[in-house]
């Protein structure tokens, strides 16, 4: 049989996104499994992990929104932005809490993010942390995201916890260093969680320990999700035969009025056979499975 999911796996601080992948892997004796989204070590909560041919579906959930809660240290500043790094520069100076919540503003919404210098992003061929592991610093052009939701829900100086709401790519780790920077103290990220990625959120995560014993008792498929959850946003197409048929190859069908820019396609049993791409009238087969 072929496995044909998603895993939504609430991470636990320490290893790595691609350690968990590893795992999985071994686990559920498959090669094709990737990652829909980087979380760093530190990191807990939401991984979605694509099986099979689902690896295909990735960007879907990449491209969503996230939710974090961030907790953040006041007054110490890292090389890493993280609690992970060197320490750099340290403050005692008091903070308001008025005044904190208020230099949150200049980060909602449309907002331009330098990345830290330890990120994976590459730049001249190289990936930033191994630039910066290098003792080496460039500069690094800003990124444009946009942060829909940023709200100070416990204030416990030093430490303080944020909510935030924010478009994929948006390193909270920045975050936390420039909102220290902001309040002329210096901060740096000392625990996160990624409670939401798009549709899949940690209360639905399967903890990693759960999920290891269901490997060894070989009860894991229990935990598998359907492949379509990746565009869950995105509407309902149900074909008929003959258009399942045109959709298998490759040809456009009319898109009637469906709204939206993609589609999920669904044969006439039911199953899930390909994601659908707008073009003006029609639907055009974008990713198609043979299922």
């Amino acid at each position: 049989m072929t496995i044909f999911g998603l895993l939504n796996i609430n991470k636990p601080s320490g290893p790595t996104s691609h350690d968990i992948v590893a795992r999985v892997r071994r686990g559920a004796r498959i090669k094709k499994v990737g990652h829909a989204g980087t979380l760093d070590p530190m990191a807990t909560g939401v991984l979605v992990l694509c099986l099979g041919p689902a690896t295909r579906l990735s960007e879907y959930v990449m491209d969503s929104p996230k939710t974090y809660r961030a907790r953040v240290r006041l007054g110490v500043e890292t090389d890493t932005y993280d609690a992970e790094g060197e320490i750099v520069a340290q403050s005692g100076d008091p903070v308001d809490q008025d005044v904190a919540r208020a230099a949150l503003d200049a980060f909602r919404g449309d907002i331009q993010q330098v990345p830290p210098m330890y990120s994976a992003i590459k730049q001249g061929g190289k990936k930033l942390y191994e630039l910066a592991r290098a003792g080496q610093e460039v500069e690094r052009p800003a990124r444009a995201v946009t942060i829909h939701r940023l709200d100070l829900i416990v204030w416990e100086p030093p430490f303080a916890d944020l909510e935030i709401g924010c478009s994929p790519g948006t390193y909270i780790r920045s975050l936390a260093h420039d909102w220290g920077q902001a309040l002329g103290v210096g901060a740096h990220l000392a625990a996160l969680e990624r409670s939401a990625s798009g549709s899949f959120t940690v209360a639905d995560a399967v903890i990693w320990d759960t999920l290891a014993a269901a490997f060894e008792a070989g009860t894991w498929s229990d935990h598998l999700l359907p492949p379509d959850l990746a565009l869950a946003d995105a509407p309902a197409v149900h074909l008929s035969a003959e258009d399942a048929e045109h959709v298998r190859h490759g040809r456009l069908i009319p898109a009637g009025d469906q709204a939206g820019d993609l589609a999920r396609g669904y044969g006439p049993g039911g199953q899930f056979i390909a994601v659908l791409e707008r073009r003006g009238a029609s639907w055009k087969p974008g990713k198609v499975f043979a299922v």
